[in-house]
């Protein structure tokens, strides 16, 4: 079913609205300690726990308007739900950091089965929104899969060896940031291999 157009700004608002709300509160809550249910959370896991709720009613706003989500938009959202549950579950904010990490790593992987195949998974996520010659796919995807192994491993360093505030710092501006740049500069070196009349790449 074809996406329906919705205003851009109102979509990058759902999009990345939970992320922002995710980074206000925790800035807001980060020295307060709350208890629920006989148990203490300090600020980044009731921000944390937040956090899943409001991602899926902006994911659920999404999809009605537009009446498709991104197979990326699931996967997230599955491990956010997954992580996230853990984190408020066990009292432990490292669930929560390292979904980062899986959620990159999990791309690499996926990324890496489809070169492995000859093919690339993300002309078949990306395909109908960006044409483009298979030549440029395979090319997008072993870079692609390259940067996301790159920002799993740093998003390991940064949890592990920095505080909270910088990891809650980098993961909110820094990784898409980075991302958004390299993505960037990859469709623009790309642009030979954008064709309006190539094959299906998914084939």
């Amino acid at each position: 079913m074809a996406e329906k157009k919705i205003n851009p700004v109102l979509k990058q608002v759902l999009e990345l609205g939970p992320t922002i709300l995710f980074f206000i509160a925790y800035m807001r809550m980060r020295e307060q300690s709350f208890t629920l249910g006989g148990t203490d959370y300090d600020g980044f896991i009731v921000a944390a726990g937040a956090f899943v709720p409001v991602l899926l009613v902006a994911m659920a706003i999404l999809w009605r308007l537009t009446g498709r989500l991104s197979r990326i938009q699931v996967v997230t959202a599955l491990m956010v739900i997954i992580f996230g549950g853990l984190t408020v579950w066990f009292n432990d904010e490292t669930f929560f950091k390292m979904k980062t990490t899986i959620v990159y790593g999990l791309f690499t992987l996926l990324l890496g089965i489809g070169l492995l195949q000859g093919r690339s998974y993300l002309a078949w996520v990306l395909g109908d929104a960006m044409p483009m010659a298979q030549e440029g796919w395979m090319i997008l995807t072993r870079r692609l899969t390259l940067g996301f192994g790159l920002l799993a491993v740093a998003n390991e360093v940064v949890w592990r060896s920095m505080s909270t505030d910088a990891w809650v710092k980098i993961e909110t501006f820094g990784f898409p940031v980075a991302l958004f740049l390299f993505l960037s500069v990859q469709i623009f070196t790309l642009q030979k291999y954008m064709d309006l009349e190539a094959d299906d790449p998914a084939e």
